[in-house]
């Protein structure tokens, strides 16, 4: 059964939370019993092939979150709202997230940041019955302006941005905040102080749930292991030794075999010479 908003919020046990782009990652997300379901706008990167998430469209976040949607039916569902949906101003915050909510059937949006201008949108997205996801740390959307993909809150500027942050959100209405590479004992410092849940990715163990990119969990690109993720399995050599044996037994003609071919009666294929 789907976990509502108040549901979540008051979750006794470390809430999980992974990314699905499409209907089989949806159908297996579900499947597995997770929580929550991000559509992240990590899909420029780990689905699109971009170099960021700023190329990322509200139609690509609305196209891939249906899809997401028809293989979770019963799976509480997020779906980031893209860099430059939220940035221009309370009317144009609140038009992308309802296109989200009624095209895609999501239960809540996300939004990175915490300036005044975001916790402004929060404050009347909430209001208006639309539960906001918020996020601080590292912000991929802004990275360059944080000076690239890097851990955030090391210093005591950067600490208290971060849990200054992390609170107006919640004041604002958030049903819960993502923390994202920033060192563990600050992670644990802003959990105890939020009254709502945090979900953390390269925060440490502390934080009031975790999330992960399923590409990183499964290890869906060799080679690319990160320090944030743990790879349960991988995929993409899995799947590259399985296409490299099929194209094999191809050329050699030891595909496909009889039990994958279709068979006619003897006297059926005379008559056709």
């Amino acid at each position: 059964m789907k976990r509502s908003v108040p549901d979540l919020m008051n979750s006794e046990s470390p809430l999980v939370m992974v990314t699905a782009y499409d209907f089989p990652g949806g159908k297996v997300a579900e499947a597995a019993g997770v929580d929550l379901i991000l559509v992240g706008d990590s899909l420029g990167n780990v689905v699109l092939g971009y170099d960021s998430t700023a190329p990322v469209t509200l139609a690509d976040m609305i196209h891939h979150a249906r899809a997401v949607r028809r293989g979770a039916p019963d799976t509480f569902l997020v779906v980031d709202l893209p860099f430059g949906t939220y940035h221009t101003g309370v009317t144009d915050a609140m038009r992308s997230a309802v296109r989200v909510i009624q095209e895609t059937g999501a239960d809540a949006i996300k939004m990175e940041g915490a300036t005044p201008e975001v916790v402004e949108v929060v404050r009347v997205l909430t209001r208006n019955g639309i539960p906001v996801m918020g996020h601080v740390g590292l912000m991929p959307q802004t990275a360059t302006a944080q000076g690239g993909l890097r851990v955030q809150g090391k210093d005591d500027e950067s600490a208290r941005r971060t849990l200054d942050g992390a609170l107006a959100l919640a004041e604002a209405g958030a049903f819960s905040v993502v923390l994202e590479a920033i060192p563990a004992r600050l992670a644990k410092l802003i959990t105890e102080k939020l009254p709502v849940p945090t979900i953390g990715i390269g925060a440490g163990v502390n934080c009031g749930g975790q999330v992960l990119v399923t590409h990183d969990l499964l290890g869906v690109y060799e080679g690319e292991e990160k320090k944030i993720a743990k790879r349960y399995a991988e995929v993409g050599r899995i799947s590259r030794e399985a296409i490299t044996q099929y194209a094999s037994e191809v050329r050699a003609r030891a595909f496909p075999t009889r039990e994958n071919s279709f068979v006619m009666k003897d006297d059926v294929l005379d008559k056709l010479y």
